[in-house]
């Protein structure tokens, strides 16, 4: 099997993962306690669903797609609006933590688990509760509905898989030779058969009608930590804390394929509905997707060799320019991630870059003092511009691209002429370093960030300061403006991305997900979207309006 996507933006381990019934989604829970949805194909998130004040355990989506369940250690089960992220019920009942949720077939009624020892059915429609079924004498940490929506089966650490009528809450069967903790079932497609995973390691096949045990497969060498059956009902993929994904054949028990790789326990487990993919969750923070049919490898992004310090849009929307400590300045296609040119030439470490207007040039500053411009296609050095003291930690072009502005560790603004190298003004005021300077679109105004925590703006034309941000509680690496001039945004060491009013020193958004210090942030050309890129090594993309985050691009290896 090999990854075909990686979806990043949860902040802690992710607890369940699942595909929406078209196969297009995937919606994942997590211990952050947020429920997310991904675009399958272009790793886009979808939706941020927050509410669950507690562990996300168990999420599902609705068989039409158009809702998700989630449940809590907050001992709720909530239902979400898939297409707005709006919150539709709380199921309250449960006293202890709610371990697993799943839809009924018709999508009518939904099913929870909880370790106060008991199974509940909901109404899906309202708050209320319809059935609920006691018998486990410790813990439920699975339940699922048969596919004709007339059984449940649940797991528990008291070790046994139990059937229930899902109607009366009648007890029809009660399955016993797991050794350890039963921590998740599921059917067959055809109803007949469900599998269950044990901490015993061991995954097993029972019959339903008669609580026979039919399969036994071992070969994990830790802890299954989840399992599920193909669409067509002849495979099984189990996941483990041995760091391996697996996949088995049911009526035989034998091993098809194993993924190994990952660094992290796997958590979470599923098919795509077509049975063409596998998507599975791990203690690394993410989920990732892969091919069910091959070992074959679809793509790898290397790079820089050391950490990103800037990133920038190109005018058109289509790549991405980054400078880094390698000293190199690159240039990638935005869509697919893929590396376009190379740029070498500074003595040190890059530390920003920046496109001009018409796309064709980028500048770059460097803690060699110098800035410098290249041909953004073939990678030629057009322009070397020379007159800073220190370390040149900004650098921007006019709207016009005939001017270059740029920051730097001795505490001055300078602005220069592209065509001939030569010094135009110096804004002078800040005491400190300066660590960004950005032009606003219409060329009328500077913004620029310092060491000492403030992002200031200034009149391009009389170097008068216009106003003053302060709000970061770390040093100031990077800003710049919206397109339309109304916004400015900011990234520094504290973590956070900021959004401001430009015409007032009123904060817009708050930004979070970054591990590290920011070190660059952009607006794209339609103002829609931000791209930062952080010292924890990935480049992420933005909502600038809601602050989710929709993308991040990996391959930098420092």
């Amino acid at each position: 099997m090999s990854k075909l996507q990686e979806l990043n933006g949860h902040m802690d381990v992710v607890r369940s993962v699942t595909f929406s019934p078209d196969g297009k989604s995937i919606v994942c829970g997590s211990h952050d306690e947020s429920v997310r949805v991904w675009d399958v194909f272009s790793g886009r998130l979808l939706q941020g669903l927050n509410g669950h004040t507690d562990w996300v355990t168990s999420v599902a989506f609705s068989p039409d797609g158009k809702s998700i369940v989630s449940g809590s250690h907050d001992e709720s089960v909530r239902v979400w609006d898939v297409s707005d992220g709006r919150q539709l019920q709380e199921l309250n009942g449960h006293t202890n933590w709610v371990t697993s949720v799943a839809f009924s077939p018709d999508g009518k009624s939904i099913v929870s688990g909880s370790c106060d020892k008991s199974i509940r059915v909901w109404d899906a429609s309202s708050d209320r509760q319809l059935q609920e079924l006691n018998g486990h004498t410790s813990c439920i940490t699975s339940v699922a509905f048969s596919p004709d929506g007339k059984s449940i089966a649940s797991g528990s650490y008291d070790k046994s898989v139990r059937v229930w009528d899902a109607y009366s809450g009648r007890q029809l069967q009660e399955m016993n030779g797991h050794t350890s903790w039963v921590t998740s079932v599921a059917f067959s497609p055809d109803g007949k058969s469900i599998v269950s995973r044990s901490h015993d390691k061991s995954v097993r096949v029972w019959d339903v009608s008669g609580g026979r045990l039919w399969q036994e497969s071992n070969g994990h060498t830790s802890l299954v930590t989840s399992v599920a059956f193909s669409p067509d009902g002849k495979s099984i993929v189990s996941g483990s804390h041995d760091e391996s994904v697996r996949v088995w054949d049911v009526s035989s028990g034998r091993q098809l394929q194993e993924l190994n790789g990952l660094t992290s326990s796997v958590t979470s487990v599923a098919f795509s509905p077509d049975g063409k993919s596998i998507i599975s969750g791990s203690h690394g923070e993410c989920a990732q997707v892969w091919d069910a049919s091959n070992d074959r490898q679809l793509q790898e992004l290397d790079g820089h060799l050391e950490l990103i310090t800037s990133v920038a849009f190109s005018p058109n929307g289509k790549s991405i320019a980054s400078g880094s400590y390698d000293k190199s300045v690159r240039v990638w296609d935005a869509s697919s991630g893929r590396q376009l040119q190379e740029m070498n030439g500074h003595t040190s470490w890059v530390t920003s870059v920046a496109f001009s207007p018409d796309g064709k040039s980028i500048v770059s500053g460097s803690y060699d003092k110098s800035v410098r411009v290249w041909n953004a296609f073939s990678g030629r050095q057009l322009q070397e511009l020379d007159g800073h003291t220190d370390w040149v930690t900004s650098v921007a072009f006019s709207p016009d691209g005939k001017s270059i502005v740029s920051g730097s560790y001795d505490e001055s603004v300078r602005v220069w002429d592209v065509s001939d190298g030569r010094q135009l003004q110096g804004l002078n005021g800040h005491t400190s370093w300066v660590t960004s300077v950005a032009f606003s679109p219409d060329g009328k105004s500077i913004v620029s960030g310092s060491y000492h925590q403030s992002v200031r703006v200034w009149d391009a034309s009389s170097g008068i300061q216009l106003q003053k941000f302060n709000g970061h509680t770390g040093w100031i690496t990077s800003v710049a403006f919206s397109p339309d001039v109304k916004s400015i945004v900011s990234g520094s060491c504290d973590k956070s991305i900021r959004v401001w009013d430009a015409s007032s020193d009123r904060q817009l958004q708050e930004l979070n997900g970054h591990t590290s210090c920011i070190t660059s942030v952009a607006f794209s050309p339609d103002g829609k979207s931000i791209v930062s890129g952080s010292y924890d090594k990935s480049v992420r993309v933005w909502n600038a309006f809601s602050a989710i985050q929709l993308q991040e691009l990996e391959g930098h290896m420092d």
